[in-house]
């Protein structure tokens, strides 16, 4: 039987057969071979339980069924799912016929422990919901699983034609490839309201992660076949440990080229161990999919022709939700909508009492007045829609809309509850300073170009981007951004653009912090890059010269190098392209936040100078002509360019200004042909290149039309002062 095995969860055992570790620490430290001999030996426990007759109520049947088979015999055949719909005769009673059959998050744990002090014992499972995310790193099949899992469950027409990642609605997330924001959907399977949060991959955006993880009881921890688990994989996985939700393992892309389920589980099991996992956590169900053929299975070879494997684990494997329905109104506000006729809506799960269309109600936070407000309207997730309804108990996800005023991370209650204890994310790392354009184009392409409009659309994106933080600059008219990495910001900036803003940004920096002997630490991130193993060399000395430590290298059967980095954030601005650069595209990069360490000194962050327009004018071809030997142009014939506008990279260090809007003489003498100008073609520079490009005396200026880099004013005005 193959180590993979031993992790599988079938849709007919239960109970599972469970290997015991020694302890949490003695699995963090296991060696191969040890973990070799624990598989083999949950491997036979499961064989053997497969084995065993176990007598099985349908799911749907409103008796109870699955998990609770055994509570059912033992009580004479009434259900669990049954008695979980009325009151509990008792707190304690509650408490352990729920446990006994729910893998309780540590949230439900610690309000079933608090509803048996006050002896209210009316905590219940609410079987008939499913509260999931779906988290990964980057590119492993999240949007694109959630497209298949709404597809099967008929939320679409049959001869309706939906598009592919019908989860990004976002222009910029389907343009770059990537989820951005989080989006909540419902879909309904047997008996059974599954409520679906799909969350970002990007490390960037892990803020999101972490607000939307305080809305589930468990979550698909989607892995590819083929790479396995990667940085961003180690981050949602930490954090949804920390909360103590049920992990279910979803090996993606097993229609891959190459896929080895095998590696991936056994590694995958290395990292729950690494990252402190409990005994119960570290026996994690397994399930074998293909998001895009819409299929998966118990075994990787054994896909059914659907999803049905993959909703019946969610069903038996991740707990239902647990909540008082007769208790005070508790919601806290993990999201914000907007909608253009109902206004301000705010997402999050009720955890107590029942949330009720045109009601009263209180808004707050711990240890503030909480202030009066009333709820209009009430949705629901429904399919791919929210729907307008009377109530929402506790334990299910809802939308409201009618305080306008409501911010993320406030409680939503009636007199006599107290508030929940607010959201908090990581803190920022990288930080960009946004300031009023002020070039000699300024005002001619944007629609809001005051600080008064760049302050109010920054407040507004500060309501509901956690990870985003907004502190004053030196000028009244400049505002520092710091976020969860560069791209992070570069996003909001793209938006901010694309709305009709126009404003000029500064290079990206790292917040630096003083530890507490008083030295000047910054943070680290762990950078995982992966190049065909002849360009190795090359990335050895770009993280060499970033100040890069290297952990560890290793290359595969198909000619490719992996290493793994412990590398300054400082050193990582800008090197992704320089990376491609160096390997012609081919290069893999990731990282992830590691910690705060020691300053590690000066780091050369570019090597080549820019090339600068001297003059205001239209670039011609005539003067593009011998500016082109100087190095490489980024401005094509016929832009509008003005002085101290960067036009192109110089191949050499150092700053070079060039005439880029040079005419042609014209001469008496009658030439017998026309002269032939060849140009190279020039280099496209998006905004995120800009701002990976700049150094430190020059900005970005970014208007609805165009993005040009410019040379800092204020920065040549401070050297002659100097």
């Amino acid at each position: 039987m193959s180590a993979h095995t031993t992790f599988q969860t079938t849709v007919a055992a239960a109970p599972r057969a469970r290997a015991s570790l020694a302890s949490r620490g003695a699995a963090r430290a296991r060696r191969p071979t040890a973990r070799t001999a624990a598989v083999a030996e949950r491997a036979s426990r499961r064989s053997r339980a497969r084995t065993r007759p176990r007598p099985r109520a349908r799911l749907g049947e409103g008796d109870g069924g699955g998990i609770f088979s055994r509570e059912r015999r033992a009580n004479g055949g009434e259900g669990a799912r049954g008695r979980a719909r009325g009151p509990l005769e008792s707190a304690a009673a509650g408490d352990a016929l729920i446990r006994s059959n729910h893998r309780l998050t540590k949230g439900d744990s610690r309000f079933l422990d608090e509803a048996a002090a006050e002896g209210t014992g009316n905590a219940v499972a609410r079987d008939e919901i499913r509260n999931i995310a779906i988290i990964a790193h980057v590119d492993h099949g999240k949007t694109t699983l959630v497209d298949s899992m709404l597809a099967q469950s008929k939320v679409f027409r049959e001869n309706e034609k939906v598009e592919e990642r019908i989860m990004d609605s976002n222009d910029l997330e389907r343009e770059r490839g990537i989820t951005i924001l989080s989006k909540n959907t419902a879909v309904t399977y047997k008996d059974k309201k599954i409520n679906i949060i799909d969350t970002p991959g990007h490390a960037d955006f892990g803020g999101e992660v972490e607000r939307v993880l305080n809305m589930v009881d468990g979550v698909l921890l989607l892995v590819d076949s083929v790479e396995g688990p990667m940085p961003q994989t180690r981050f949602v996985l930490k954090k949804a440990l920390e909360i103590g939700l049920k992990v279910v393992v979803v090996v993606n892309k097993i229609d891959r080229d190459g896929a080895r389920p095998d590696y991936v589980v056994d590694n995958t099991f290395d990292l729950f161990c690494n990252l402190g996992a409990t005994d119960e956590q570290c026996e994690f169900p397994v399930v074998y999919a293909s998001g895009f053929q819409g299929i998966a299975g118990m075994e990787p070879d054994e896909l059914a022709d659907n999803l049905e494997p993959l909703f019946e684990m969610i069903c038996n494997d991740v707990p239902a939700p647990v909540a008082d329905v007769n208790a005070p109104l508790q919601m806290l506000v993990t999201n914000l909508d907007y909608d253009e006729f109902k206004g301000r809506i705010a997402l999050g799960r009720v955890r107590a009492g029942t949330m009720t269309k045109a009601s009263n109600v209180k808004v707050g936070v711990p240890g503030k007045d909480a202030r009066n407000g009333k709820v209009s309207e009430v949705f629901i997730y429904n399919n791919f829609i929210r729907s307008p309804v009377d109530s929402v108990g506790a334990g299910d996800i809802c939308a409201i809309a009618g305080l306008d005023d409501v911010m993320i991370g406030e409680t939503i209650m009636v007199d006599g509850a107290e508030p929940l204890p607010t959201i908090t994310v990581e803190e920022p790392t990288v930080r960009m300073s946004m300031s009023v354009n002020t070039s000699p184009f300024a005002g001619q392409e944007g629609k809001y170009v005051t600080s008064r409009n760049l302050k109010a659309r920054l407040d507004q994106e500060l309501e509901r981007n956690l990870a985003l933080k907004v502190e004053p600059g030196d000028t009244a008219d400049t505002f520092i951004l710091c976020g969860r990495g560069a791209l992070h910001i570069t996003i909001l900036i793209e938006t901010m653009r694309r709305e009709g803003y126009e404003f000029t940004i500064g290079p990206p920096e790292v917040i630096t912090k003083q530890d507490e002997e008083g030295r000047k630490v910054e943070p680290y991130e762990e950078a995982y890059v992966e190049v065909p193993e002849e360009y190795t060399g090359s990335c050895v000395d770009l993280f060499a010269n970033r100040k890069g430590a290297m952990l560890d290298l290793m290359t595969d059967d198909k000619g490719n190098t992996k290493m793994k980095y412990k590398v300054p954030t400082r050193g990582l601005l800008g090197l992704r392209n320089a990376i491609l650069t160096a390997t012609r595209g081919t290069a893999v990069l990731n990282t992830n936040f590691d910690e705060y360490g020691a300053w590690a000194g000066d780091i050369s962050m570019r090597d080549n100078g820019s090339l600068v327009a001297h003059e205001t004018g239209q670039v011609t071809s005539y003067a593009l002509q011998s500016a082109q030997d100087r190095g490489i142009l980024i401005v094509k014939p016929g832009d509008e360019v003005y002085a101290g506008q960067v036009v192109g990279v110089h191949q050499r260090s150092g700053d070079l200004k060039v005439n880029v809007c040079k005419k042609k003489a014209a001469t008496n003498v009658r030439s017998n042909k026309d002269a032939t100008v060849v140009l190279n073609e020039s280099k496209d520079m998006s905004l995120d290149d800009c701002v990976e490009y700049i150094s430190q005396d020059e900005l970005v200026e970014v208007t609805p039309l165009n993005i040009r880099i410019t040379k800092n004013p204020k920065m040549k005005t401070r050297n002659k002062k100097n």
